[in-house]
């Protein structure tokens, strides 16, 4: 039996922020539109749902598709729905955020887009649609929670230095921290492993590696464990 709906309804897209780190910079991923409107203008990888998918699988098929990237980490943002934000009809977008280790993933364009590239997150180009403002609400999400979820470990390889783990959280909260503090509050929660591997092929004195215990992370979490920096 067809239904006719009495209103009419508005398109739904979903819209990404990726974030990765690199030595120097929290990085952006960003997509070189290829089709109008704003042809040729930067923008955060996305695109409409599908009738026959959920919002998050639309979410990783757009991110593959326009990027190259899959099985990383993306969490739900927010929904934005100004009535003018896209110049083609009314569109509401779902936005997500992603984090992602650099080492291992390829980026690739896709056919509807000239590039797909990595900027910094305190020099981005102009944004086409409101994407500017998804940024904005994105890097605001990130900074508050990296500070109550372990969601930081995304952005760096299963083995690290503890010097990567507290740049890691200066560049993403813009400030530095004090390395003797840090250090004792993060070995504190006793959710590091500490590796029997040092850095290899580095050109400073070879610092001990650890990595995430995630499993001893969810069972302290439900004894009531509060991860807090």
């Amino acid at each position: 039996m067809t239904y006719s709906y009495e209103f009419p309804r508005p398109a739904l897209t979903v819209d990404i922020v990726v974030f990765a780190l690199d030595e120097d910079d929290l990085k952006v991923m960003l997509i070189q539109r290829d089709l109008e409107p704003f042809a040729g203008q930067w923008a955060l990888p996305g695109g409409f749902v599908r009738l026959d998918e959920t919002l998050d699988a639309a979410a990783r098929r757009e991110l593959e598709e326009e990027t190259g990237l899959k099985g990383i980490f993306l969490e739900q943002l927010y929904t934005f729905g100004e009535v003018d934000r896209d110049p083609r009809e009314r569109i509401v977008t779902v936005a997500y955020f992603a984090l992602v280790n650099l080492e291992g993933h390829k980026v690739q364009a896709s056919t509807d887009a000239r590039n797909a590239a990595w900027f910094a997150a305190g020099d981005l180009p102009a944004l086409a649609f409101d994407h500017e403002r998804i940024f904005d609400a994105a890097l605001d999400r990130l900074r508050s929670k990296v500070r109550y979820q372990p969601i930081g470990f995304e952005l760096l390889p299963p083995k690290f230095p503890l010097r990567s783990l507290q740049h890691l959280y200066e560049v993403v909260l813009d400030r530095e921290l004090d390395k003797r503090n840090f250090r004792k509050k993060i070995l504190s929660m006793d959710v590091l492993v500490e590796l029997d591997e040092i850095e290899k092929d580095v050109s400073h004195r070879a610092a001990r590696l650890y990595r995430f215990d995630k499993k001893k992370y969810d069972r302290k979490t439900r004894k009531g464990f509060n991860f807090e920096l």
